[in-house]
């Protein structure tokens, strides 16, 4: 397998949009009802941008089979050096290879720019394979908040998820 990780461009939104309309429409990862559009999904990915954090692409042979970010996890000043992961795979990939290494250049870039945790809200406790999948990527449980949303004719659990960055809070972070 021929797979690429970089940093996304413009060219990237279709795909990026196709691969997230299919979990929108299909799956409980994504909590949104309706799938937005281009437009939209490149307004996100240039607000993740221009405020510094990552946003990558996985391409195999050509293909872009997936895609990761990070972004604020919550926007009051304390939570600063916490950020929030997202990741997404075409659904005809899971289980090849892709998710691993895709994940872990978002966790790497975060690291680098000095972010000291990282939350994974995974949508519904039923969904094991993103929260193994998490576990195997060093997160641990820290939360579950039982069903608070309501989406495909049921009530859903958020799943929340974390790892230490870099020193963790092992030590104060710089500049404070």
């Amino acid at each position: 397998m021929n797979m690429e990780i970089r940093t996304v461009t413009d060219g990237d939104m279709a795909a990026i949009q196709t691969i997230y309309a299919h979990h929108v429409l299909h799956g409980l990862a994504s909590w949104e009802l309706q799938p937005p559009d281009i437009a939209e999904l490149a307004a996100r990915r240039d607000a993740l941008l221009n405020s510094g954090y990552p946003f990558v692409v996985a391409t195999v042979d050509g293909e872009l089979v997936g895609y990761a970010s990070a972004g604020p996890y919550r926007t009051r000043p304390a939570y600063r050096f916490t950020v929030e992961n997202t990741i997404y795979l075409h659904p005809e990939r899971p289980g090849q290879g892709i998710a691993q290494p895709l994940l872990q250049r978002v966790i790497d870039d975060c690291t680098s720019l000095g972010y000291r945790q990282m939350i994974a809200v995974v949508g519904d406790s039923g969904n094991q394979p993103s929260i193994r999948f998490h576990e195997k990527m060093g997160f641990r449980q820290v939360g579950l908040i039982d069903g608070i949303g309501w989406k495909a004719g049921r009530w859903l659990d958020s799943v929340i998820l974390q790892r230490a960055l870099g020193a963790g809070t092992g030590e104060p972070p710089a500049g404070t």
